[in-house]
């Protein structure tokens, strides 16, 4: 069965560009809680091979994909060594793949891992937490100048300093370990207003977690070894969660389709969003946008 609470977010219109209908092997680059990975072996994918970071998120896609287990390969790996796994595994092209980028709602919502600031817990953020230093770690060592450049470069917040600076405040009096401090030190850091769509804590938070995780680093260079290992005709499905993610693969996609060395013909003009319906039924799918690109043979 499928995590009660991982809703994959705009899976109709996945299936629709990557058509496992005929087979073939396919690839879930950050197969989370399974959820795009079932649809992909429910409509008739013969072979799968489901890459995440995160230890926990592979416990529940093994329970989603039960059934086709003689069919599906689950692996603790980062899909940026994508080339070098599937070597290993002597697959030489692929029918199709999916990328579901940035923080899925099964990690928000864990307890512990400190990527929300619902909770006061540990300020972790680590997508796998069996390595690499946590938020903690990083923001009692790095710098003011550099804290608040990572704010802004990563969270697009335009009062980074100002944050950047209440957290070098407050840290020399007291370390920062909990989301909670830290999401007080942010409120207390921005300028009053009065309603806001989103709590003022949201951009840094963002910021951190990328900055931890390292999700852009190799994103450009991912992508591109992606659409290389596509057969002719097969397709590749991008799903992102912010406009840093979203401009770096517009840019990838568009560089792969341009000029004689084209590789790729992209087949989303302009990103695909979810529709009303999904967006009331998984808050998630409010900022999620697809675009998608077809190996030319």
């Amino acid at each position: 069965m499928a995590n009660p609470y991982h809703m994959p977010v705009l899976t109709a219109e996945t299936m629709g560009y990557l058509v496992p209908e005929s087979g073939g092997v396919f690839v879930d680059c950050t197969v989370g809680a399974g959820g795009h990975a079932r649809a992909l072996m429910e409509s008739g994918a013969t072979r799968l091979l489901g890459f995440d970071r995160d230890p926990q998120a592979l416990v529940h896609a093994a329970e989603a994909l039960a059934a086709w287990r003689d069919q599906v390969q689950l692996l603790h790996a980062d899909f940026r060594d994508l080339a070098s796994v599937l070597d290993d595994r002597g697959v030489a092209t692929i029918d199709g793949a999916v990328a579901d980028l940035g923080v899925s709602s099964m990690q928000l919502d864990g307890v512990e891992r400190g990527f929300s600031f619902r909770r006061d817990e540990p300020l972790d953020m680590r997508m796998d937490q069996s390595t690499g230093a946590t938020a903690a770690d990083l923001i009692r060592d790095i710098s003011e100048q550099d804290l608040a450049d990572l704010i802004f470069k990563y969270g697009e917040e335009r009062h980074s300093r100002r944050i950047a600076r209440a957290i070098v405040y407050t840290r020399r009096k007291t370390p920062v370990h909990t989301t909670g401090q830290l999401a007080a030190i942010v409120r207390r850091a921005m300028p009053k207003r009065g309603w806001q769509r989103i709590d003022p804590a949201t951009r840094t938070f963002q910021a951190i977690r990328i900055w931890v995780n390292q999700e852009l680093d190799g994103l450009e260079r991912a992508l591109e070894v992606i659409c290389r290992r596509l057969r002719g005709g097969a397709r590749v499905v991008i799903i992102t969660f912010h406009s840093l993610e979203d401009r770096i693969v517009k840019h990838t996609l568009r560089a792969l389709a341009r000029g004689q060395e084209a590789i790729v013909r992209i087949l989303t003009k302009h990103p695909l969003v979810a529709d009303p319906d999904e967006r009331d039924r998984n808050p998630r799918a409010r900022s999620a946008k697809l675009r998608a690109a077809e190996r030319i043979a």
